[in-house]
């Protein structure tokens, strides 16, 4: 246990440093903007492309693996619907929360720091893991929502829907980087050198940008943030297993890279979304805060559940 905290530490440690940045104004919010920018659209990009060229569709999409991740989110998903309800909030609202309960930082903190703990074979899963998240999930509340406030779904929300999936620079990536694959062609090699050194520069870059949209995060509506972050950084993970060690009986690592994917706190693209929404986004920002402080022991103690069993 001691020896994968250690581990995790330095990635921390890179939030933290973001944070305090941020904090002195040293880095100001206009900065954390344009690096977040930088590494979504380039950095990050650049290493998602280059993990899916150097694999095959079949190394990447598992039936069983996708529909156990897929249903475990669910469960979370309904039950935290739920409890919104049973508080009188509107479905915008339940939503919402519902979204902080299944949806990770997995592109700018799962990618690298998952990789660098279970090793390069962990990118296949957890680039379904992104997919499903980013295909699924961000369609399913902007739906929600969108008939929530209109009392239907006409044909100009799925065009929406498809553009905005179309102009998302990470399933772009992924996708090109699997047509590459498709073909059999390598990368070149000046090609793969400039992606290498791209793609080093998203880990840094990402968490100190993390750190950084931190800083102007409060943890108001306390009580409602902690139940939140309950819910993804206990209630997700577990549910995800119970879907994968049980029901769907997914291969073990594959299974385990899933498990330590759905640990991983809430994600800031939630935060985005409830802004551009206009629905509580100050209760997002604090279930984003406390739950990244509380994964700095809850992920340690998630992998070394996962690589011991």
């Amino acid at each position: 246990m001691l020896a994968i905290f250690l581990k995790t530490l330095p990635f921390f440690a890179l939030i933290g440093l973001g944070w305090f940045a941020a904090r002195i104004r040293f880095f100001p919010g206009q900065a954390t903007e344009y690096l977040t920018r930088f590494v979504f659209y380039f950095a990050l990009s650049a290493m998602l492309f280059r993990f899916a060229a150097k694999l095959s569709l079949a190394e990447i999409f598992d039936g069983r693996f996708a529909a156990a991740y897929l249903l475990g989110c669910v469960v979370v998903y309904v039950l935290v619907t739920a409890v919104a309800r049973l508080r009188r909030l509107p479905a915008t609202e339940a939503a919402v929360e519902a979204q902080c309960g299944v949806i990770g930082n997995t592109g700018f903190l799962g990618v690298p720091l998952l990789t660098a703990l279970l090793g390069p074979d962990a990118a296949g899963p957890i680039l379904l893991v992104l997919a499903i998240d980013l295909i699924v999930f961000s369609s399913l509340i902007t739906l929600i929502i969108t008939a929530a406030r209109e009392g239907h779904l006409g044909p100009r929300i799925f065009k929406i829907l498809g553009l905005g999936l179309v102009k998302n620079p990470m399933i772009v990536a992924m996708s090109a980087g699997l047509a590459l694959s498709a073909t059999g062609a390598a990368l070149p090699a000046p090609a793969d050198e400039f992606l290498s050194i791209l793609g080093a520069a998203a880990t840094p870059c990402a968490l100190f940008a993390i750190g950084a949209s931190l800083a102007d995060k409060t943890a108001e509506r306390f009580s409602v943030a902690v139940w939140l972050s309950f819910a993804k950084l206990v209630l997700h993970p577990i549910a995800v297993a119970a879907m994968a060690l049980f029901v769907f009986r997914v291969e073990p690592f594959a299974a385990g890279v899933m498990i330590a994917a759905a640990a991983l706190p809430v994600a800031g693209n939630v935060y985005i979304l409830a802004r551009h929404y206009g629905v509580a986004p100050q209760r997002v920002s604090a279930s984003i805060l406390i739950s990244t402080i509380a994964s700095i022991a809850t992920i340690p103690l998630v992998i070394a559940w996962i690589t011991r069993a």
